[in-house]
């Protein structure tokens, strides 16, 4: 008998599906709900996924010429890195801060940094997408400031700021502020961007995360939308109409090697997405159904060893991502097991996508996979297992609860585990880490970050505090303070912050000593 094959997420495959095994009335076509096939019609055709790379590090100038070095080269939106500093509300000259200036993304401490980073960048034409969490709220206030220095209204900006703090209390922890306030500003920013943002997305749901922290493809669906439905309920307590900010709400998924488990997950979603806004939540616009999402490529399945490979990994990702009918798309460089990327490795990784949207013909036709008795099949289990998993996760009282419990962590510990025990026993095949390995020794040309970038991040920042008016600045801080203890929405009070130059450390703090800090328990 041949071996038993599952997916990661423990499908059993078949040799060879079959037609009884799939129901084919749950199709549909692209551009209809339930929306299996695709949110709009022609897909690819009417026009392509938005391609963007994820970048930053150093100061704002450096990221700056990589951002424009891209756009360049055909890239077609900007997605930024940050810091971990940023990250989490310190400034660049914060003792907590040292060290990691500029090290995994770009440091942005002040509206001064956030003018230089798009510098020559007109952000009336480009879309932005922002990965930043905890402090959301005050790099999409710079954002707007910058656009409306730039002469660019906040009705015509476009892009998207990740703003999913719970997937930081799961897998990621670069959070600041305990769940109900987090879960506080997230609603706030829902209700500004209502009234001031038509075209921002306002929060990226992540599963991209999960799964990079061991989870299994039907994991990190239903994780992300026990996610989504608990940002969803927070939003209708506050008094929002949910057909004023589901269009809105985007997600942002993983890719990894298995292109048909891939292609499967994403096309479950947009089904199980559809049905929920619609029958759960009773939304009435068809575009609160639409579950649109942005693509990386699995930066936890690249290897230091034969790095090369790499690339042929992310082309395969990419495809499975293009295959499933993403709307946006990161190829991750070949490299990035080893640093950030180089120019080189970075342009590597943008060709990829060039090479398959105008060469590969998986842009040519909407939903190329559809109808496929092996990829309709596992897009019908992936949905029973996704099911699954949310009806426990309900079980246990939502995601704030099941973050609080630990049940989120646990599972994708145990599932991380047995990835790398199959790893380990040579049951799941890693070329070049467990099989095909070569003796020869390997050097690759890496980006290394200039560390005398810090102290001059760190003197200007201080030049700043010197030459502001902080009179000005300590009156906004104040009125944030009032905000922040009322019931008031406080977006327009840190976008008072940002335009009088207060610091991302500043208003961070100032929202700290009111509301504490979340402390993960064991």
């Amino acid at each position: 008998m041949p071996e038993k094959k599952e997916t990661t997420s423990g499908i059993e495959i078949p040799i060879i599906a079959e037609p009884h095994q799939i129901d084919l009335k749950k199709l549909g076509t692209p551009g209809e709900y339930p929306y299996t096939r695709g949110i709009y019609r022609d897909m690819y055709r009417g026009r392509l996924w938005t391609m963007r790379q994820y970048a930053g590090f150093g100061t704002a100038e450096e990221t700056n010429q990589r951002f424009r070095y891209l756009l360049s080269q055909g890239q077609t939106g900007l997605s930024v890195a940050f810091d971990l500093p940023t990250q989490i509300g310190y400034d660049s000259d914060h003792p907590m801060a040292k060290g990691e200036v500029g090290r995994t993304g770009v440091a942005i401490s002040s509206l001064e940094d956030m003018e230089r980073l798009f510098d020559k960048i007109p952000l009336g034409e480009v879309s932005t997408s922002m990965t930043i969490n905890a402090t959301a709220m005050i790099l999409l206030a710079m954002y707007i400031t910058v656009a409306k220095k730039q002469g660019v209204t906040s009705e015509r900006i476009s892009g998207t700021v990740q703003n999913d703090i719970l997937k930081e209390f799961i897998a990621r922890g670069t959070y600041i502020f305990p769940p109900g306030p987090s879960m506080r500003i997230i609603t706030d920013i829902f209700a500004y961007a209502k009234e001031y943002l038509p075209k921002f997305n306002t929060i990226s749901i992540s599963g991209y995360h999960i799964r990079e922290a061991g989870a299994t493809a039907a994991q990190e669906a239903a994780f992300t939308f026990a996610d989504a439905v608990a940002y969803v309920e927070a939003a209708l307590a506050a008094g929002l109409d949910i057909d004023d900010f589901a269009p809105r709400l985007s997600f942002f998924m993983a890719a990894h090697n298995n292109i048909f488990e891939e292609v499967a997950k994403y096309r479950a979603m947009r089904r199980l997405w559809a049905r929920m806004m619609k029958e759960k939540f009773k939304a009435k616009e068809s575009r609160s159904y639409l579950f649109r999402f942005h693509t990386q490529t699995g930066g936890s399945t690249l290897t230091a060893q034969q790095a090369e490979n790499n690339i042929v990994r992310t082309a395969m990702q990419a495809l499975a991502a293009v295959l499933g009918g993403t709307q946006s798309l990161h190829t991750n460089a070949y490299d990035e097991a080893l640093a950030l990327p180089t120019e080189k490795s970075a342009e590597i990784a943008l060709r990829t996508q060039q090479l398959l949207a105008y060469e590969s013909g998986a842009a040519d036709s909407a939903d190329p996979l559809g109808g496929s008795y092996f990829v309709e099949y596992l897009t019908d289990e992936m949905e029973k297992k996704i099911w699954t998993l949310l009806a426990e996760i309900e079980k246990r009282g939502g995601a704030v609860k099941a973050v609080e419990s630990g049940y989120f962590k646990s599972e994708i510990a145990q599932s991380a585990y047995k990835y790398q025990k199959e790893i380990e026993s040579g049951k799941r095949v890693v070329v070049g880490v467990n099989r095909f390995i070569s003796e020869s020794k390997e050097s690759a040309d890496i980006l290394k970050v200039n560390p005398d970038l810090e102290e001059k991040q760190r003197c200007r920042l201080q030049e700043l505090r010197k030459r502001r008016d902080n009179k000005k600045v300590e009156r906004a801080l104040s009125t944030l303070e009032d905000a922040a203890r009322g019931k008031e929405n406080i977006v327009p009070a840190v976008m008072e912050a940002v335009e009088s130059y207060a610091t991302v450390g500043e208003i961070s703090d100032r929202l700290r000593n009111l509301w504490g800090e979340y402390h993960e328990r064991i």
